[in-house]
């Protein structure tokens, strides 16, 4: 989903309880422009009715931490941007790994990468802003990045040769929320230093980090059909053990 391809604006919803964080955010989607602000409250309630494409969350609000809430926010196919002064490496996994789309630390955000980051994450691609590369970069195992269990739970569905639609109807979420898990499997091995932009090139990596079982890689051809995907090969899969 390109934005040429949208039939307007990006939509975004703020969660901000400071109004000079309100009013600088307002000035740098201020129409005309790719993104528009449809939304601003100081608590998640308060935008909760109102339809946006993006929702853009601090992490404090009114004296509390919301981390608990992001899971429950894109577990409901909302694509939440973390922007957050928060931005300590562990909190960053935290919220990636609750299924975050991306993290914007407020001290080095800017008008330019506040909209990339935006546009990237309405169209569904994965995006990298620095405290997201620095809370990769200092994980305790760079070499074998870890994956949420939505994470790999979604690569293993995929990897059985299940289209994307067919693993979101599986787990119960939306496709697009599938295609962020895999994409931000690939953006962690990229980190790492381990690129795999392929899905066979993938599915080597989580094997030999022993995060897929080959024996776990069963192919539904009539699924792969569906989704017009190739699978890899069974004796090609238990070459990879």
């Amino acid at each position: 989903m390109d934005q040429q391809h949208l039939a307007g604006p990006v939509t975004v919803a703020l969660v901000e309880d400071h109004q000079v964080v309100v009013d600088g955010v307002r000035s740098w989607f201020a129409a005309p422009g790719p993104v528009e602000l449809v939304a601003q409250g100081p608590t998640i309630e308060s935008v909760s009715d109102v339809p946006a494409d993006v929702l853009l969350l601090d992490l404090h609000l009114n004296g509390t931490m919301v981390i608990d809430r992001v899971a429950e926010l894109c577990g409901g196919g909302q694509r939440v941007i973390v922007f957050s002064e928060h931005e300590e490496p562990e909190t960053v996994r935290v919220v990636l790994d609750a299924g975050a789309s991306a993290f914007i630390g407020k001290g080095r955000a800017t008008r330019e990468s506040c909209l990339e980051t935006v546009l990237e994450v309405a169209a569904d691609r994965p995006s990298v802003t620095p405290p997201m590369a620095q809370a990769i970069a200092t994980d305790e195992s760079p070499h074998r990045p870890q994956l949420s269990d939505k994470e790999r739970a979604a690569l293993l569905f995929w990897f059985q040769s299940m289209s994307k639609a067919s693993v979101a109807a599986r787990m119960g979420i939306k496709e697009r929320t599938v295609r962020q898990y895999i994409d931000r499997a690939r953006v962690k091995y990229a980190a790492a230093g381990r690129p795999a932009p392929t899905k066979e090139k993938l599915l080597i990596c989580a094997i030999q980090d022993g995060l897929i079982s080959p024996d776990e890689v069963t192919v539904y051809t009539s699924l792969a059909a569906r989704a017009g995907e190739e699978p890899v090969p069974p004796e090609e899969v238990r070459g990879l053990r």
